[in-house]
């Protein structure tokens, strides 16, 4: 009984397509789930983090997503993933650059390939989400974890969203990084979008919701922000909250969703 439970259970759970798109001159790989239904639907665009394979956060939070109507759609960015072959590893890049010139090269590469090379294959991904005939062109959000939360603040800046969320972008690089601060800070206060900034109480760092909010309200850009109980036992997994915790955080997401993308 139990394994005839369990097989229906995986039977109605959405399943993962592969994809591709350009940006550029190079073509890149990413992973879709689909809501049941025709559509057209919603669209959240989700930035991976840092990690090669983001695989296991891109299947927690596809199937949450689908589940409340809306297709998820998370690219493979240059140098990661699916992506791998069509350029350079970006924490590689990194290294390399802090071996040639310390922590301040290093936090200066990372803002250039993440507001360059990162940034255009979002927008490329946003631009071909904009075209699919399943898609409401104008009800697609903008999502990231970590680099990914950096990712899509950029992406609320410069990019044609209905919202943004923010799950811990720049926790782990905040306090090494004031270049990253600087730049993170005049993408909010100029954000095209409304942002929800939202982390674990035990994640690494919280002054990047923490100041990114103060930041948007001295703008008077809309915002939300909120800082939730501790998520496991440590700084990672209290890191991993954007998408492992979603049954805790996903009533508030998706209100924010409603409220600044309309409702089905």
């Amino acid at each position: 009984m139990v394994r005839l439970v369990l097989a229906l259970f995986l039977v109605l759970l959405p399943t993962a397509e592969v994809v591709s798109f350009p940006s550029g001159n190079l073509i890149l790989g990413g992973v879709l789930y689909r809501p049941d239904g025709t559509g057209p639907f919603p669209a959240v665009l989700y930035n991976h983090g840092s990690a090669m394979d983001s695989s296991a956060a891109i299947d927690a939070l596809g199937p949450v997503f689908a589940a409340r109507g809306w297709v998820f759609f998370a690219p493979n960015r240059r140098g990661q993933g699916l992506s791998a072959s069509a350029g350079p590893y970006i924490q590689d890049q990194i290294r390399a650059a802090v071996a040639r010139g310390g922590m301040s090269e290093g936090a200066s590469t990372l803002i250039r390939l993440l507001e360059t090379d990162h940034l255009n294959d979002q927008l490329a991904a946003l631009a071909w989400l904009r075209q699919a005939s399943f898609i409401q062109p104008n009800r697609i959000a903008v999502a990231g974890n970590s680099f990914g939360g950096i990712e899509a603040v950029l992406g609320a800046e410069k990019g044609t969203y209905c919202a943004a969320l923010d799950a811990a972008g720049a926790a782990q690089s905040w306090s090494a990084a004031p270049e990253l601060q600087t730049r993170m800070t005049s993408a909010v206060r100029h954000a095209r979008a409304p942002i929800f900034f939202f982390q674990a109480e035990n994640d690494y760092d919280l002054s990047p919701s923490r100041t990114l909010a103060a930041a948007m309200k001295d703008s008077g850009k809309v915002f939300e922000m909120k800082i939730y109980p501790p998520f496991g036992k440590s700084a990672a997994e209290g890191h991993s909250f954007g998408y492992f915790g979603s049954s805790i955080w996903a009533d508030d997401v998706f209100r924010f969703l409603e409220r600044h993308c309309g409702r089905q």
